[in-house]
């Protein structure tokens, strides 16, 4: 298991070495098409997990928005948010979850439009991820949406089609889950 992750963390920082700058990812759903750049500079681990299933096409195989959290649907957390999450639902990663890189390592903020990876616990993470809809500090390192403290890995920035994102959560739910999930037909590499 030790191997594994030495394996996985080399991997990664192998990715986030290629560039000399951040990448560019487009998702196209539909709804329409967000663009984000994925900082794989300061998310080293999360960032270059996120390309490493973006580059083999992970996410052009049944991922979907599936899940969309609003002030309204959420009355029994005594701490609200705002996003919504997207992945390969109830789906095991292709490759192993990742360390856990917490926003006060990376210096990434839970602010409008960061995209975050989701988890149960830390070091679970894989394919889910979520886009705030809004500043969500309580999903920072030591913020108190999770009892654990350690907050939820950021790792990019919506830069183009924040419009699509708000538009999702807006779509019909039942306890949170979409019901009709948005449909992600591919996130490729655009730079």
């Amino acid at each position: 298991m030790k191997n594994t992750y030495l394996f996985i963390v080399l991997t990664l920082l192998m990715v986030s070495c290629k560039a000399d700058r951040n990448p560019i990812v487009l998702i196209e759903t539909d709804l329409g098409n967000i663009e984000a750049e994925i900082f794989v500079k300061n998310a080293p681990i999360t960032g270059a997990n996120f390309m490493l299933y973006v580059d083999a096409g992970t996410f052009n195989k049944g991922a979907c928005f599936y899940r969309v959290v609003r002030m309204d649907n959420q009355p029994n957390n005594d701490v609200k948010i705002e996003v919504i999450q997207a992945g390969l639902y109830r789906n095991e990663g292709q490759f192993p979850p990742i360390p856990h890189e917490t926003t006060e390592t990376t210096g990434i903020k839970h602010t409008d439009g960061t995209l975050s990876m989701a988890r149960v616990h830390p070091g679970s993470a894989t394919t889910e991820f979520f886009i705030c809809i809004g500043d969500q500090p309580e999903l920072d390192y030591q913020g108190k949406r999770n009892p654990d403290g350690q907050g939820f890995a950021t790792f990019g920035k919506v830069i183009k089609g924040m419009e699509i994102a708000r538009k999702i959560q807006q779509q019909e739910d039942s306890n949170q889950y979409l019901e009709n999930p948005v449909v992600i037909h591919s996130i490729k590499r655009i730079r």
